[in-house]
């Protein structure tokens, strides 16, 4: 009898992790998935390649696409609560999901409403920081706080709230892609330093140049 009830516990035990475990899959928001490529979220999106900007193509290709939410979700006609996400990729790669939650669905909610609603899809929050005065935050222009965070090796899900505003978003993303970002966004942007002055010339010479065809023109046709 001892040995059956050991292995009942033993059993209950395992289900419980697998279920935590597959609650835990931080790398999954609304359908999309962080590793895919971008035209996978394109089509995904209904977004076009024409919607997608450039942030830098050294030394990593770093673009961004935002995709607005439609103001109603299903027949009900009920709002979404999310206002827009922001989709960035490393390479082709989805490595972040950036989403800002429209207000007005979110009126009134407290950061522990949140934090429990995100907790029963995707486990216990592994870091809940202490509560902010939102108008203390706002008044010495703080940055974007961490409420709270979902984590594991691999993948980050973190709660956010603004400082300008108090609103809440989602950050979601690879952590070993962020870093790699992180690093190469530093890199394009010493790179962009280091040729500013280069490319200033060039377009000066260009305006210079422009500017000289135009008087050649004006200068035949002029009549005083």
């Amino acid at each position: 009898m001892k040995a059956i009830r050991s292995l009942i516990f033993c059993l209950s035990a395992l289900l419980l992790v697998g279920s935590t475990l597959r609650a835990q899959d931080l790398s999954k928001y609304r359908g999309l998935s962080l590793g895919e490529n971008l035209g996978s979220v394109l089509k995904f999106s209904g977004q076009k390649l024409a919607d997608v900007k450039t942030i830098h193509t050294r030394p990593m290709l770093m673009q961004e696409l935002v995709w607005w939410q439609p103001n109603s979700s299903g027949s009900s006609g009920q709002r979404d609560n999310v206002d827009q996400i922001v989709l960035s990729f490393a390479d082709g790669e989805l490595y972040k999901i950036s989403v800002t939650y429209d207000q007005s669905s979110m009126e009134g909610l407290t950061a522990s409403d949140i934090v429990q609603s995100i907790s029963a899809k995707y486990g216990p929050a592994t870091g809940v920081e202490s509560e902010i005065d939102p108008a203390m935050n706002a008044r010495y222009n703080m940055k974007a706080e961490v409420v709270a965070s979902w984590a594991d090796s691999r993948f980050s899900f973190d709660l956010v709230r603004t400082s300008y505003s108090n609103y809440f978003g989602l950050v979601i993303y690879a952590k070993k892609i962020n870093t790699d970002v992180e690093l190469a966004t530093a890199e394009a942007l010493k790179l962009e330093e280091q040729e500013r002055p280069s490319k200033e010339a060039v377009e000066k010479q260009k305006a210079a140049d422009v500017l000289e065809v135009t008087r050649e023109k004006n200068q035949k046709s002029f009549r005083p």
